[in-house]
């Protein structure tokens, strides 16, 4: 006997990648920091803690939307906080779908983007990247959602932002442009939302701020889609310690700048460093390495975990496999490298 609907008693869901609890581990699957988050994000949730915890949070995140205002540019009124960014994208698709609304997404990407509407019981519809790594022309028809990694994950490529405003302009829908891995790119869509109103940009503080054990993400958005966004979202959905904490996270971008440079040289070492082992790396402008070979990469990833060395395997059938790579320490890609010349 089930107590759920059906489609989601068929619902497969999405695999997270392994947090094993072992910290003798090279953890390299989940694109993670591999460095503490500023010294000025603990000293503002210590303050927190010990100011604000008998008191329910702001519900809006008005702090934390003023200074990402002042950080990008844009009125405090068009950034909405989210637990984290996939809460904004789970809302966008129970906002905008019913049980016939279509969502699309390319492939390969984040897997989730096809969870969320089986969730919803709305139709998905996958539309696969071109060779030259751009978007097909009807990307966006006849979807109520499309979502675009941007960086995209796996691959770490990104479209032009040009390219996406062009596509928004023309959908019938929302296109949302999940930018988790943006702070590494060297372009952006935040400054695009003013000219389309379905242009909707998606961030997250857990990767280049240092904070996935924060959970916290926002949108930047014009003010007729953030108004029903903050209808829809729970009451008190940031708590006070991550709003402390985010807050003071993005107003320290001296911090990220360093940050953000410290990584893209591993990054670079990583891409430099595969070929000569017989990978295949797509030019990334994230955290992460996308490395294929023509044979199966699966033995290769269940080698690595037996040594201590945990990468993530995807597999997109068609599409190929491969073994995403995140940037860790120095000391981290350095113990990889040297259990991958083991068994590659």
């Amino acid at each position: 006997m089930s107590y759920f609907q059906p489609h989601l008693d068929a619902l497969r869901g999405y695999v997270p990648g392994l947090q094993p609890k072992r910290t003798d581990l090279v953890k390299l699957n989940t694109n993670e920091c591999p460095y503490p988050p500023s010294p000025k994000v603990i000293e503002a949730i210590e303050r927190a803690a010990r100011n604000r915890l008998n008191r329910y949070p702001d519900p809006h995140a008005r702090e934390f939307s003023q200074a990402a205002s002042e950080t990008f540019g844009v009125d405090p009124e068009w950034v909405v906080a989210f637990n984290g960014s996939d809460e904004a994208l789970m809302l966008l698709v129970r906002a905008c779908c019913g049980s016939e609304g279509l969502v699309t997404a390319p492939t390969p990407t984040y897997l989730l983007y096809r969870v969320l509407p089986e969730i919803h019981g709305c139709r998905f519809s996958e539309r696969a990247y071109r060779a030259d790594g751009d978007l097909p022309d009807d990307f966006c028809d006849g979807a109520k959602v499309s979502f675009v990694a941007n960086p995209n994950s796996p691959t770490g490529h990104t479209v032009s932002p040009r390219r996406l405003l062009e596509l928004a302009k023309g959908a019938k829908g929302l296109l949302v442009i999940d930018e988790a891995y943006a702070d590494f790119a060297e372009e952006n869509c935040i400054p695009l939302v003013a000219d389309c109103e379905r242009l909707v940009v998606s961030r997250t503080l857990s990767k280049a701020y240092a904070l996935a054990g924060l959970r916290f993400g926002f949108v930047v958005c014009q003010p007729a889609v953030g108004a029903t966004l903050r209808k829809m979202k729970d009451s008190y959905n940031c708590d006070a310690l991550s709003i402390a904490g985010a807050t003071a996270a993005i107003r320290d971008q001296e911090w990220l700048r360093e940050n953000v440079r410290r990584m893209k040289a591993t990054r670079d070492r990583i891409q430099r460093d595969l070929p000569p082992l017989g990978f295949r790396v797509t030019p990334s402008q994230s955290n992460f390495v996308w490395a294929q070979r023509d044979e199966p990469v699966k033995p290769i990833y269940d080698a690595l975990a037996e040594r201590g060395v945990y990468v993530r395997f995807l597999d997109y059938g068609p599409h190929g496999q491969g073994l995403r790579i995140s940037v860790g320490t120095d000391a981290e890609v350095h113990r990889f490298f040297e259990e991958l010349r083991q068994v590659a």
